[in-house]
């Protein structure tokens, strides 16, 4: 059974930063996509970044400049160095893996890891 485990939430200062880490265990392949999402009450989850197996990033234009997405050395992990953070980057992050095979892709959740900004 494929399970995605979040680490690395917390409470930080505005301007401060932060780096979560998500591992995925049960999987026999590589996920082709991994990224990180984030949700607020009330609000649909939103795209944070992504990034592919052979190394493309995309990331929300709310935080180009400031977080960092990496994939580890290890099969099938993902990093988010997030620095200079806002309040409003405050939320519940979600891990995210894609598998794709020939008759199509599947989606794997973590269960989430808060980040709260606040002075």
């Amino acid at each position: 059974q494929v399970q995605l485990v979040e680490s690395g939430g917390g409470l930080v200062q505005p301007g401060g930063s932060l780096s979560l880490s998500c591992v995925v265990s049960g999987a026999a392949i590589s996920a082709d996509v991994m990224g990180w999402y984030r949700q607020v009450p009330g609000k649909q989850r939103e795209l944070v970044a992504v990034i592919t197996s052979a190394g493309d990033t995309t990331y929300a234009d709310s935080v180009k400049g400031r977080f960092t997405i990496s994939r580890g050395s290890a099969k099938n992990t993902v990093y988010l160095q997030m620095n200079t953070l806002k309040a409003e980057d405050t939320a519940v992050f979600y891990c995210n893996a894609e598998f794709s095979t020939r008759i199509g892709s599947t989606y794997y959740w973590g269960q989430g890891t808060q980040v709260t900004v606040s002075s």
